[in-house]
């Protein structure tokens, strides 16, 4: 990695690591993923069929907790300057607005992919203990592994959105909830429930399944693919954001 891109993610690294709520997001969303999973493993594993007839349901049941924190830590690391009015700070210490964004989205993807892992070793760890889990399993490795992805990509995906919005207080506003309940409500909506599944984090959560899903036009890899492709496309436009607005 050339010192062009290590200057600013060492810089980025940094403000991670000196701001409380950046530091501690992470740790918070390994709590309550992997603590909300044992805790459900444990007291009610042996008697509710939906956490063992689908592995990963059980699994990943902390899940849906857990990323709200993965979400903010996203909107955090960009949205704090924009909300503290350092932005114009960091862009005159780093002119380069790509270079800034490209640290960014690395230290974002860096931290996720970090958070993923520990993650999803602890639900795995909770799960053996409790219910138990065949790792020969069809599909189960693909499914682990798109767990420890979904953490990376939800992060980036709400980073690179936040720069779209350009607003801390709104982006907190509007994709914690949606990441925690709103694609869900949508997904049980008659007439909307097959477009909600298209959404990036519906998408990216059928690749964690085992069982098929009724109504859904695609595999489980493709969900993962199709959660890349949002992500991507949020990329690009809170680039184009970053480079057309003034700080």
């Amino acid at each position: 990695m050339s010192a062009p891109t290590t200057h600013p993610l060492r810089a980025e690294w940094a403000k991670f690591t000196t701001l409380r709520p950046l530091w501690a997001a992470p740790l918070l969303a390994v709590a309550l993923s992997a603590g909300i999973t044992a805790a459900a493993q444990a007291a009610y594993g042996g008697s509710d069929t939906s956490l063992t007839e689908d592995p990963m349901e059980g699994l990943y049941y902390g899940l849906n907790f857990g990323q709200v924190a993965i979400a903010c830590l996203g909107i955090l690391l960009i949205g704090q300057e924009y909300a503290s009015g350092t932005l114009a700070t960091s862009l005159a210490a780093v002119p380069d607005r790509l270079r800034f964004y490209r640290a960014k989205l690395l230290l974002g993807a860096g931290l996720g992919l970090a958070v993923g892992l520990v993650t999803v070793g602890c639900q795995l760890a909770a799960t053996a203990a409790t219910t138990g889990l065949d790792l020969s399993a069809p599909g189960t490795a693909r499914a682990l592994a798109a767990g420890v992805l979904y953490h990376p990509l939800l992060l980036v995906l709400c980073l690179a959105l936040t720069t779209v919005l350009r607003n801390q207080t709104a982006a907190l506003g509007l994709l914690s909830p949606a990441v925690f309940l709103g694609t869900t409500v949508l997904a049980a909506v008659p007439g909307v429930r097959e477009a909600a599944r298209f959404l990036p984090d519906r998408a990216g959560q059928y690749a964690l399944r085992l069982a098929d899903a009724p109504g859904t036009h695609y595999g489980h890899t493709t969900g993962l693919l199709l959660m890349a492709a949002w992500t991507a496309l949020a990329v690009l436009a809170g680039l184009r954001t970053l480079r057309r607005k003034d700080a």
